[in-house]
């Protein structure tokens, strides 16, 4: 197996464990590319990404790039000569970047391809009630997670696990499914596997207007939703005309509630829904801390309907 000359992409956390894993690896991480820096809060100095601050602590070549389609960006790339181009969570490409390697381009994405393409794929697994997810390396081609794929790994997801939870061990579990790719790789052993496209399934991004709670609905898509939003973006409800937070919940035994409407008993905090009840273990009106569905109880009315 020969040592590869590697261009690194990515910007949130979740690309960290790839990096590091590459980096105390014999291949050769020449740069590492990420978004520009930015301000995290209001009058605060620009902050790079995570992905940079953890490289320039690795004491790497890093490059800020605004337009990847710039003659700029499209040159620093090809001046460094990369055998190939690594992406963890970052920014669609275009064709010409994907091409500058002389093997190609490999993505990491947090589902089991072709299920879940797009950006938010650990949200949408569990939003849909998965049993079941992993991750998978890819060659990146013209269209977005649609190339032959190199390696899949797969993981259980846990009946109350959140998108936070499943993030965390995905992130660990997909870096190494990642190098041990770059290695068949490397060691001309790589056999790849066409996806079949009749199979695919959507995860858009997610936004306000598609992350309110629909309490008609079962409780167990309900609970799916809650905990496929959490700890981001939150799904949200309204409160006697608040938007509220749910951060946690649970499915609970039959009760006898209309959606939306809000029982407390034996120190638990409960939310009719379509069929069943859930509980409700953590939420956040404005201006509050999170607090614990008995804390909600304790403070707040209970005869409004949740919305």
């Amino acid at each position: 197996m020969h040592s590869l000359k590697i261009i690194f992409m990515g910007s949130p956390d979740f690309a960290i464990p790839s990096l590091e894993k590459i980096h105390a690896s014999n291949h050769t991480i020449q740069a590492v590319v990420s978004n520009p820096d930015k301000r995290r809060g209001r009058g605060g100095t620009p902050e790079p990404t995570a992905v940079k601050k953890r490289a320039l602590q690795m004491g790497l070549k890093t490059i800020d790039v605004q337009d990847v389609k710039s003659d700029e960006f499209h040159k620093s790339i090809r001046d460094l000569n990369p055998d190939l181009l690594v992406v963890v969570a970052f920014r669609i490409l275009p064709v010409s970047v994907l091409k500058i390697p002389s093997i190609g381009s490999v993505n990491l994405h947090a589902s089991l391809l072709p299920k879940y393409r797009g950006a938010a794929p650990i949200h949408w697994s569990i939003i849909k009630g998965e049993k079941e997810t992993g991750c998978t390396v890819f060659f990146l081609n013209e269209n977005v997670d649609t190339g032959e794929i190199i390696a899949q790994n797969r993981t259980k997801i846990g009946e109350n696990e959140t998108t936070g939870d499943l993030y965390n061990r995905l992130k660990e579990t997909g870096a190494d499914l990642l190098l041990e790719a770059i290695n068949q790789i490397a060691g001309d052993s790589v056999q790849t596997t066409k996806q079949d496209h009749q199979l695919a399934t959507p995860a858009p991004k997610l936004f306000k207007e598609n992350t309110r709670i629909d309490f008609t609905r079962p409780a167990k898509d309900v609970h799916n939703f809650i905990r496929g939003l959490s700890p981001f973006p939150t799904a949200w409800c309204l409160y006697d005309g608040r938007k509220m937070n749910i951060y946690r919940s649970r499915l609970a035994e039959k009760l006898n509630l209309k959606p939306g409407e809000l029982h407390f008993e034996d120190e638990k905090l409960f939310v009719g829904c379509g069929d069943n009840p859930i509980e409700l273990i953590s939420v956040q009106v404005p201006g509050k801390r999170k607090m614990s569905g008995k804390d909600f109880a304790n403070g707040y009315d209970l005869d409004v309907y949740l919305q």
